[in-house]
């Protein structure tokens, strides 16, 4: 029995087919971003579901992204993006293997979820963030973004990171974007966007995905 799609964002190809995305949002919610986000994959072939880890709030600035982030209980949100994963799984092309892309507050629970779930989650990006330090039941492999000076996102916390996926013997691969700040990524945070630096994490995102998950097996 299909299980029904949880609330969200979902983006599929022309073909209706594809190898499976899913998107964990920052602490704004899910905004427009990263709804465009999802179609950008889906235009590139993936199925693409960003789950609505926030229940349909959404926070423009700062102090309201602070108050919305904390207020949502973390079980609840590893709840939500494990029901969200095992969604995506039964659809996506594959043998239900499937990747994470977690944007910040979002990429806590991605780098969590590829421990927690193994067996569906092949392949992790993070955008600026970080999590988890003990991966030895991950069977993925990982990407991460990084801005070369992030306040929210100190470089200590991201070399623990590699570190630790390192020690658990995951491929992993971590870029530094020079003159870059938290966000570079999101271009309707104009303070911080770079469309440089975005265009190259998209195509570096993509060979990734592209090299890291299956297709029908």
């Amino acid at each position: 029995m299909t299980r029904t799609q949880p609330h969200g964002f979902l983006a599929t190809p022309p073909s209706g087919n594809g190898r499976g995305v899913l998107v964990l949002h920052p602490w704004w919610g899910l905004n427009d971003t990263i709804r465009a986000f999802c179609t950008q994959l889906a235009e590139a072939g993936f199925i693409a579901f960003a789950p609505d880890l926030f229940h349909g709030k959404v926070a423009t600035t700062i102090e309201e992204a602070e108050k919305l982030s904390s207020a949502f209980d973390g079980e609840g949100v590893r709840t939500d993006a494990a029901t969200a994963a095992a969604f995506l799984s039964e659809r996506a092309q594959g043998g239900s293997a499937i990747a994470v892309i977690g944007f910040s507050f979002g990429a806590y629970y991605a780098l969590d979820l590829s421990n927690t779930d193994p067996e569906h989650i092949r392949a992790v990006v993070v955008f600026y963030g970080s999590g988890a330090s003990d991966f030895s039941a991950s069977k993925a492999a990982y990407l991460g973004h990084f801005a070369e000076v992030d306040e929210f996102e100190p470089e200590i916390y991201v070399n623990s990171l590699e570190e630790s996926i390192r020690a658990a013997g995951r491929p992993v691969t971590f870029y530094r974007y020079p003159g870059c700040g938290h966000w570079f990524f999101e271009a309707d945070r104009t303070d911080a966007y770079n469309p440089a630096a975005a265009t190259l994490a998209w195509e570096r995102t993509l060979t990734f995905l592209e090299n890291s998950l299956p297709f029908d097996s």
